[in-house]
């Protein structure tokens, strides 16, 4: 068995959540230590370690730890061994792959063209560790210059990797909307303000916005709760809708935000309700450095990535990274799998992390 898969493994019977990862974090440390690399952890549950090869500049690998709230039901012999919570995003390959190559470099290091930084993050499902590992400066003390990382994903071919320049994953933004009224008893319906009718008419104009915005990219507004009243016999006096937001482009973010806001203020002013719209900041779309993409596509030749026709609109906060250095995101193909986030979601990791990481040595010795 390949140490990559002994890593995944080893990982995949320990998933912890969020930024609270002390075993995660444990192994990795111990398996860095081994390679003759000190780790260090400039945030809590973030582990990293930095290769000096004597270069001007850093290529830096990102892979996340957590995991999910899933309850696994995959039967596997190395399944979590913890109730509640499973690597069910591939999270735990992602680290096996970039220890692999860890140890690699560390056993090359006077042959690398660039001194390298290994981040392995937390957080990635929930509260953004990578843009708290980037608040620390990290990437400009180390004098990062590009910055790669590679995302496990079902459907495609296995063991290929794909990649696209531009926009590959959407900025995601969770709506609220609040809309509080009078309830009274049906008998007196006049003396109230209907907020269950105030929702309707926002749901109904804010899927309508859609078809006034730009059409050169998608945009996915979509409200999958709404929660209004108390009883059948009464006018609602209150109603709340929560739904989901997916853009690319910061200023199309910003109109759909402006625009559902001025939706809000018309509601109001029209039924007499009041009305709140907020919008989590969320995570930025993951936009691939156009240049790089192409430096790298001329490099790698025929082993350069297929090309993915068009981006996905799941979120990752891996574009955190990319707002301060040129940055990759890849996808590496796991075959006719369960989803991601499925309790059944497993892949044969000893055909797919072996291949993975024989890519991320492409990238290391890139000149």
């Amino acid at each position: 068995m390949q140490p990559v898969v002994e890593y995944r493994r080893a990982l995949h019977r320990i998933p912890e959540l969020d930024d609270r990862l002390p075993e995660t974090c444990a192994y990795v440390r111990s398996a860095l230590a081994s390679f003759d690399l000190e780790a260090f952890s400039p945030i809590p549950s973030g582990v990293c370690a930095y290769l000096d090869a004597g270069k001007a500049e850093t290529v830096a690998f990102r892979a996340d730890m957590d995991a999910l709230p899933v309850e696994e039901v995959t039967g596997l012999p190395y399944a979590s061994a913890h109730a509640g919570a499973m690597h069910a995003c591939g999270h735990d390959g992602h680290t096996a792959m970039v220890l692999a190559l860890a140890e690699y470099a560390a056993a090359r290091r006077e042959a690398l063209p660039r001194n390298v930084l290994f981040l392995f993050q937390p957080a990635e499902e929930t509260t953004g560790g990578a843009e708290k590992l980037c608040n620390t400066g990290i990437l400009e003390r180390y004098h990062a210059a590009r910055v790669f990382a590679l995302h496990l994903w079902p459907k495609l071919e296995r063991g290929r990797v794909y990649c696209r320049p531009g926009p590959i994953m959407a900025r995601s933004n969770e709506v609220t909307v609040t809309l509080t009224g009078k309830s009274v008893h049906i008998g007196r319906a006049a003396e109230g303000i209907d907020a269950m009718t105030a929702g309707a008419e926002y749901l109904r104009r804010a899927y309508a916005m859609l078809e006034t915005l730009p059409g050169e990219e998608p945009v996915v507004l979509r409200f999958g709760k709404m929660v209004s009243g108390t009883v059948r016999n009464a006018v609602s006096g209150g109603t709340v809708l929560e739904g989901s937001l997916r853009t690319y482009r910061d200023e199309t973010q910003a109109l759909c935000r402006r625009r559902l806001e001025e939706i809000g203020r018309e509601i109001a002013a029209e039924t007499g309700c009041g009305a709140g719209v907020h919008l989590s900041e969320g995570y930025p779309a993951v936009w691939n450095h156009e240049g790089l993409y192409k430096a790298v596509q001329s490099a790698l030749g025929e082993a350069a990535p297929l090309s993915l026709e068009a981006p996905m609109l799941t979120a990752e906060d891996f574009s955190f990274y990319q707002r301060r250095v040129p940055g990759l995101f890849f996808l590496l193909g796991v075959g006719d799998t369960p989803e991601l986030h499925s309790p059944e979601f497993c892949f044969d990791d000893e055909a797919v992390l072996p291949r993975g990481v024989e890519f991320l040595k492409r990238l290391l010795l890139l000149e």
